[in-house]
């Protein structure tokens, strides 16, 4: 395939994006971290779970689990 100077050097451009994309694409999966979840639900506890955002909403039901969790976890002593 024949290209001119002009066809030359637009070509090399996107090939330069090309590879900054790469190498931006490498980056997040050499900076990725596996999701681990912190504690493992019962499969009844997620049932109950799922159960509730479909009456409640995830947002009430988020906020629900987040305050019963902080509540339980409140005898733990202070940072000093």
């Amino acid at each position: 395939m024949k290209l001119t100077d002009e066809d030359k050097s637009a070509l090399s451009d996107a090939i330069d994006r090309m590879n900054e994309g790469l190498d931006v694409f490498i980056q997040y999966y050499n900076d990725a971290e596996e999701d681990q979840p912190m504690i493992e639900f019962t499969e009844n506890t997620v049932s109950a779970i799922k159960k509730a955002i479909d009456v409640y909403g995830k947002e009430a039901v988020t906020t629900k689990i987040n305050a019963i969790i902080r509540e339980v976890l409140s005898f733990l002593p202070g940072e000093k």
